[in-house]
């Protein structure tokens, strides 16, 4: 009898163990985790994966792109099915993703652009980020005056698709005369302490004479209104972010930031997840849901891409992340006043 459960015990083990091996590996490179929107994109990602009887692994590159080619150095070594990165620097990181696929390993940029014609792309539409950031500004925030620019990592294409969406809604108003950009600069690392020294030294070069400003995310739209704060101008000056920060969405709230334009991180999570889990199983990226090509990148290479719509978040519609499970009432109403914002009542 010992040795009939002992061998059954074996084979229950050995099930188990068949079982396991069969499950895929999915690995994510982030570039960073200093931004509280990585931590939702993780948790949609990981959740996804883990439903379907996958194992989620992941690095943290700390903004260093020698330690994010490291990171998949070793996430290689651990032959994964699939792997995510969301690169420091897109021009960098190609060496790595080109020893992604020669171990036999299929690749995803997520949300921010290497460019690859063997890799999936998955994002929300920068270029029409930028362009709700400035539709939002125009309709909602200040229609002429000095405008300032305070764009993300230099090394983040990005920045230059978020640029490339409000530039052209602004350049009308500024060929026209009524906007002037009196200051234009990148922030190292899209840190929010960097960006509070770039407004600092905009608005001592202009007298504090600033009507708006076009911050490209919400992590630095908290230096700027920091900055703004010194000054005793914020909520006088028009902010614009994105990302939908728990803390710009209660500056949404308090009127010191114009907009947030909010990417939710738990749809494009789970849309990546899927995406991830049907590429480990054999599914060709141009058979998956949504694909498109894409060309806009720095150097045009033509790639498969998924661009999800987003949604700008203003003081009208802020019970949208509220009533999605993003943030709670509380946190988005904290300080607020009684009757000011509908969302708070």
């Amino acid at each position: 009898m010992r040795k009939a459960l002992t061998l059954a015990a074996i084979l229950v083990a050995s099930t188990a163990n068949i079982a396991l091996a069969q499950g895929k590996l999915i690995a994510v490179s982030w570039k960073t985790f200093q931004e509280e929107r990585w931590k939702h994109d993780e948790a949609a990602i990981k959740a996804v994966v883990e439903a379907a009887g996958d194992k989620y692994i992941s690095t943290d590159a700390q903004n260093s792109a020698q330690k994010q080619a490291a990171d998949i150095e070793s996430l290689i070594a651990q032959k994964p099915d699939v792997i995510l990165v969301v690169p420091f620097d897109s021009d960098a990181i190609l060496p790595s993703i080109k020893a992604i696929q020669n171990a036999g390993i299929k690749s995803i940029a997520y949300d921010v652009q290497f460019e690859d014609p063997n890799s999936l792309y998955i994002t929300y539409d920068n270029v029409g980020v930028g362009k709700l950031m400035a539709q939002t500004m125009l309709a909602k925030g200040k229609k002429s005056g000095n405008f300032a620019y305070v764009k993300g990592d230099k090394g983040d294409p990005n920045s230059a698709f978020l640029a490339m969406g409000f530039e052209s809604v602004l350049k009308p108003e500024i060929t026209a005369g009524k906007i002037k950009v009196v200051c234009d600069n990148n922030v190292d690392g899209w840190k929010p302490d960097n960006a509070q020294k770039v407004m600092e030294q905009c608005l001592t070069a202009n007298n504090n004479k600033i009507d708006a400003v076009i911050s490209e995310n919400d992590g630095m739209a908290s230096g700027v209104v920091a900055a703004l704060a010194a000054q005793g101008l914020a909520g006088q000056v028009a902010v614009t972010g994105q990302d939908g920060d728990t803390a710009a969405l209660n500056r949404v709230a308090l009127g010191t930031q114009l907009v947030s334009v909010w990417k939710d991180s738990a749809v494009l999570g789970k849309r990546a997840g899927e995406a991830a889990v049907a590429m480990a199983n054999g599914t060709p990226i141009s058979k998956l849901k949504g694909v498109i090509k894409f060309a806009d990148g720095k150097h045009h290479v033509s790639m498969p891409a998924i661009l999800l719509t987003p949604d700008a978040i203003t003081t009208a519609n802020l019970e949208d992340p509220i009533k999605a499970g993003h943030v709670t009432k509380a946190e988005v109403c904290a300080g607020v006043a009684a009757g000011k914002v509908a969302a708070c009542n």
